[in-house]
């Protein structure tokens, strides 16, 4: 189950379950993009889509529902939603502080609720939240992002720690910066072409080039498969050094 999977590494993610045998369970606001992926996979029999708009938790239940209703159960979540407004402390708007913490926080913690209800049934599950190089303290204009995913942290390591009993695990992926298809559609906006773009990250991270949209997959299918049975708690740094 991907909370998301339409674009960047969630699509990337999904493609990967698909090529590993796995069904897979993934939402998004356009009822015809998820569509679109399901048939130009021709995977209609392993995927399942779901409209939702995270900014309410409406249709969250709706979403695990019908996942267990397709697929029985539900062995991985990934958790890999989230927006990236652009604003320090004393730029943020309400608004803009109430979207960021729906989709980047109430409604992962909300699905979770339903999730791990299931994972506790069949003693089994693991769970993959998304994290950022921001989570520390990060940009000074990526505030409430910022506080959102160093939050997220907190929370992998809660159930970590009070699920491991169940058979429940939990794991902290940090994303460090990546051409995903929002990170181009905001430099965009700011008259910066993807090839400027990966000139100044290449400037400026330790590891001489921004991130790709497959570079955080290897450690996401390692925590969904059977050889991290025993890993939780853990966080990996996919992120060309940023911020260490």
């Amino acid at each position: 189950m991907i909370l998301g999977g339409t674009k960047g590494v969630g699509n990337e993610i999904l493609k990967s379950c698909l090529k590993k045998g796995y069904n897979v369970s993934f939402c998004g606001r356009k009822l015809e993009e998820g569509n679109e992926i399901i048939n130009s996979l021709d995977a209609s029999d392993r995927l399942y889509f779901h409209e939702v708009d995270l900014n309410t938790i409406n249709e969250i239940e709706n979403f695990f529902n019908e996942t267990i209703k397709r697929f029985n159960s539900i062995d991985a979540l990934v958790l890999y939603s989230g927006v990236t407004p652009v604003a320090s402390i004393i730029d943020t708007e309400e608004d803009v502080f109430d979207s960021v913490f729906n989709i980047n926080l109430k409604s992962q913690y909300f699905l979770i609720k339903h999730v791990l209800k299931s994972m506790m049934e069949f003693k089994t599950g693991s769970i993959i939240f998304f994290g950022s190089a921001h989570m520390d303290y990060g940009m000074k204009n990526r505030a409430a992002y910022a506080l959102t995913k160093s939050t997220l942290y907190t929370l992998s390591t809660h159930i970590a720690h009070h699920y491991a009993q169940h058979g429940v695990r939990s794991n902290y992926v940090v994303m460090g910066w990546t051409n995903t298809e929002g990170e181009l559609e905001l430099r965009d906006s700011e008259g910066m072409t993807e090839e400027e773009l990966k000139n100044k990250a290449a400037k400026i991270l330790p590891m001489g080039r921004m991130c790709n949209r497959f570079d955080p997959v290897p450690a996401v299918m390692h925590f969904i498969s059977d050889e991290s049975a025993m890993t939780t708690g853990s966080l990996v740094r996919v992120t060309a050094g940023q911020y260490i």
